[in-house]
């Protein structure tokens, strides 16, 4: 075994380390024994091939510790958070890959109370699952049992409602929804029908091997066509594990994580509600989003890369609402994480109670133009470290000058370098990102 935890738990390609049956069975025993005195730890999973033997293995480590194990099966990730408070477990895990391929798996890890782990938690139930202790002193009269949690769904849907506001009702909206053969496959549509809402799905049949492939949040564009042929006021993507949302307007337009945290984020101050007068995003948020929060008096922090540095940030300064560009959306007034149903809830209650459609509320925002390009990689030094790298970066950012910005970033769950140069003209910034992409490949490149 290697180094485990990326920026988003444990990542990988499916029966090769570190997301093979070993590891998952050392990760398994070794967040049992992180949690002192654990009485019981929730899994749930998404819909992909490698799913069953993931969990199974981490199931057998969380009995070797002495730890009981309660399956929930397919679930969206958000739904594990809540299920870890509602059964007071001590601790939450998710088999999924999140938006990557089938033949990827993960394993993301929550506390008890539904919240990520912190660097530190994460390095030190990596080195419990690397030295591979044995030494738990649990026997054979001690060893933890399995039991299933029946009613998961309808807990998950019974939150979902209750984070609405009283008499919430979607009577007369129409929704198309992407759930991308995903975890949120089935839940998405009980939750806005039994809201009243008319509902049509695209990609809600995972085979295992369908997840995310060509829909979703990464792929909306066959949302967006379902949406104008078919009449709706709304259209929803989801990613595979339904923590991201990506949305579409009523005449097919495409709503990113930086539209929905500015339309969420003023409606919030309109009602009062905008705690601190804060939002939060990320180093990749688009331009237009701080503009936008500007000119809407509101304050606006930014973190680095990752849900949870955005949730840490929005502790620390009081903040509400956060969120990242790819619609991994925080509220944190009513869940402890991302959840891609919650903020479809909050999107609609932002809809109804202004009055306006969806394609109006967008106009908050004007997106500058963004290149985003990847390059797999042999090896990840800082890239500071790299002079002619830095030098090809430099050079970009004064042609750009005041009127836009590079960010060159490795991926945490991935072996590639993510190369985004943002500006005003299009064909300019793609030139200088491709520049900068032609050095990273040729510097450390694969």
């Amino acid at each position: 075994m290697g180094k485990l935890f990326g920026t988003d738990g444990i990542r990988g390609k499916a029966n090769r380390s570190p997301m093979d049956s070993e590891t998952a069975i050392a990760a398994g025993r070794a967040v049992a024994l992180y949690f002192r005195n654990s009485r019981k730890i929730v899994l749930g999973k998404d819909t992909r091939a490698s799913g069953d033997m993931i969990m199974y293995a981490l199931v057998s480590g969380v009995c070797s510790a002495g730890c009981d194990a309660v399956t929930a099966g397919v679930l969206p990730t958000p739904a594990v958070a809540v299920l870890a408070r509602e059964i007071q477990a001590d601790a939450g895990l998710v088999v999924s890959a999140s938006h990557n391929p089938y033949y990827d798996n993960g394993v993301k890890v929550f506390q008890g109370d539904g919240a990520k782990l912190s660097d530190k938690q994460e390095s030190e139930i990596e080195r419990i699952a690397l030295a591979q202790e044995t030494a738990f002193l649990i026997t054979e009269t001690d060893i933890g049992s399995v039991s299933p949690l029946p009613d998961a769904e309808r807990r998950y849907i019974g939150f979902l409602k209750s984070a609405a506001p009283p008499g919430f009702s979607l009577k007369g909206l129409k929704i198309a929804a992407d759930c991308s053969n995903g975890a949120v496959s089935r839940i998405a549509p009980a939750l806005f029908s039994e809201l009243g809402a008319d509902i049509e799905i695209i990609h809600g049949s995972p085979d295992g091997k369908n997840i995310n492939h060509e829909c979703g949040s990464e792929h909306p564009e066959e949302l967006c066509e379902k949406v104008v042929s078919s009449g709706a006021h709304i259209g929803f993507a989801f990613d595979g594990d339904g923590d991201r949302l990506i949305a579409v307007d009523e005449n097919g337009g495409i709503l990113t994580g930086d539209h929905i945290l500015a339309i969420s984020a003023g409606h919030m101050k309109e009602k009062g509600t905008l705690k601190n007068n804060v939002a939060v995003s990320t180093v990749m948020s688009n331009k237009g989003l701080t503009q936008a929060l500007k000119k809407m008096g509101i304050r606006h922090l930014t973190a680095d890369v990752g849900d949870r540095y955005v949730k840490e940030l929005m502790v620390e300064s009081g903040a509400v609402i956060g969120g990242e560009d790819s619609g991994h959306m925080i509220y944190l007034d009513s869940h402890t994480t991302g959840d891609g149903l919650l903020t479809a809830l909050k999107l609609i209650e932002s809809v109804k109670e202004q009055n306006r459609p969806l394609s109006e509320l967008r106009s908050v925002v004007t997106i500058f133009p963004q290149i985003l390009m990847n390059v797999e990689i042999a090896r990840k030094p800082p890239i500071e470290s790299v002079p002619e790298l830095m030098k090809a970066i430099r050079a970009v950012e004064e042609r750009l000058g005041e009127n836009g910005r590079v960010l060159v970033r490795y991926s945490g769950t991935q072996p590639c370098c993510r190369v985004m140069v943002e500006g005003p003209d299009r064909g300019e910034i793609e030139q200088y990102c491709r520049e900068i992409l032609e050095t990273v490949s040729r510097t450390i490149g694969s």
